[in-house]
């Protein structure tokens, strides 16, 4: 997400001046691919994480054995600040890979799509795609991209054994939360998890409510955008900071909460020495690799809100793929065929046996596995039924530094959740005016 966990931090990726172009065995001088005598080849622009690095040429050597004439080789480029300003550059100097993996969202809509990409409307699979995906990738009327791999959701991941045990259902409002959280404590049990020394992971109650607080306020974007809403005089948004000093204030915290990291947190989990915990599902791989025999206890819900008609999830979505205008004649043709093969069930295959999904695909008829951890399978029904919204960042370029700091501070005990929320929105103006947004 390029942003809490660099975006997987939820927020904003750390970063480093623009550097040398890391490409897999290419120079500077090979960046544009060259028709063949077999055919086309076209390159292919990911950036070099482990996870988004087996994705890619998963996608590419599917892609190839299954077609003739046309070859997708895999580039990379580096993460964070300095591969964002690598796409950046090399949009607008008209050197981009024939297609590229990139965020979606606010970060999508600070390339210029309008100005730099081809639009992908007529293209036959664009009903097949979720809806709200092709909201974080559209700008102007037009959509620019698909999906590159399933959606993350934030929510609460649960020990079921421990809910079996104490005999509890999963929570659709805040106020049953808190009446299995007293329960759960009462039988000897910590509540909630929170592993403070990773200070990202202190924001989740906040930014994995936000399907909550765009269900009470739809416009609560558009308008904290624009410098209108603020956390601390919106009802539904400081309602996420409260929601944060309320779990602190009833005792329900694992008592080693400031000295804890993800790890040892998803170890409390899978033990049942913990009985929630928020997060986003890609840890869901931490619980695979540390406790195998422990997955089938764990499940996740959707941080619960105060209306139970309007409970849904808060999601991250996948970042996009795209075709640059400059991408033209034979190459357009095959870039076009290739994305094609990304947005359908061959690609969806694709990507899961290259790596472990997060969650659900976002194309009609790719299906997760039967096989999967039960956290991840949890996130359909959301998508089913259409109960899910994508996190605040998706929608706003706006996100202050300090959060994590401050969330760490409301959920410690050492800052009131009204006067975090006024100093979260000082934190924002002052990104915003760094941004230029009007408004602010």
């Amino acid at each position: 997400m390029g942003r809490v966990l660099p975006r997987r931090r939820i927020g904003a990726l750390a970063a480093f001046a623009v550097g040398a172009l890391v490409l897999s065995g290419c120079s500077a001088g090979d960046l544009g691919s060259s028709d063949s005598g077999s055919g086309t080849t076209i390159s292919f622009l990911a950036d070099n994480s482990d996870s988004t690095l087996k994705t890619a040429q998963g996608l590419a050597d599917a892609f190839n054995a299954k077609n003739t004439g046309v070859t997708v080789k895999v580039e990379t480029r580096p993460q964070g600040t300095e591969g964002d300003n690598i796409v950046k550059t090399r949009l607008s100097t008209g050197d981009m890979s024939d297609v590229f993996m990139y965020n979606s969202g606010s970060l999508f809509a600070a390339i210029k799509p309008e100005q730099n990409l081809a639009p992908l409307d007529d293209q036959p699979y664009v009903g097949d795609l979720d809806k709200t995906f092709k909201s974080t990738v559209s700008a102007g009327g037009k959509l620019f991209g698909v999906p590159f791999g399933g959606a993350t959701g934030g929510g609460i991941l649960y020990n079921k054994a421990v809910y079996a045990k104490l005999g509890l259902q999963v929570p659709k409002t805040w106020a049953d939360f808190e009446t299995n959280n007293a329960k759960i404590k009462a039988a000897g049990i910590a509540p909630v998890i929170q592993t403070y020394q990773d200070t990202w992971t202190s924001q989740l109650i906040v930014l994995a409510d936000f399907h909550n607080v765009a269900a009470a306020q739809p416009d609560f974007a558009e308008q904290y955008t624009a410098g209108k809403a603020k956390y601390a005089s919106t009802p539904a948004a400081l309602r996420s900071f409260q929601r944060l000093q309320e779990v602190h204030d009833q005792g329900y915290l694992t008592s080693d909460f400031a000295s804890t990291k993800l790890e040892a947190g998803i170890k409390h989990l899978a033990d049942g020495t913990g009985a929630h915990y928020p997060m986003l599902t890609f840890a869901v791989a931490t619980l695979v690799s540390q406790s195998p025999d422990k997955v089938n206890d764990v499940g996740f819900f959707a941080l619960p809100g105060d209306d139970a008609a309007k409970n849904g999830l808060t999601v991250w979505e996948p970042a996009g793929v795209y075709i640059p205008k400059t991408t033209t004649g034979a190459k357009l043709d095959a870039a076009r065929k290739f994305l094609q093969f990304v947005a359908s069930k061959d690609g969806c295959d694709a990507i899961a046996k290259a790596s472990t999904p997060n969650g659900p695909f976002l194309v009609k008829g790719c299906a997760l596995a039967p096989d999967l951890a039960a956290p991840i399978k949890d996130m359909q029904p959301y998508f089913d039924s259409g109960a899910n919204s994508p996190a605040l960042e998706f929608l706003s370029p706006v996100k202050g530094p300090s959060l994590e700091q401050i969330t760490v501070e409301v959920g410690s005990g050492i800052r009131k959740a009204d006067a975090a929320a006024a100093l979260y929105d000082q934190d924002v103006k002052k990104q915003a005016q760094q941004l230029g947004l009007p408004g602010w």
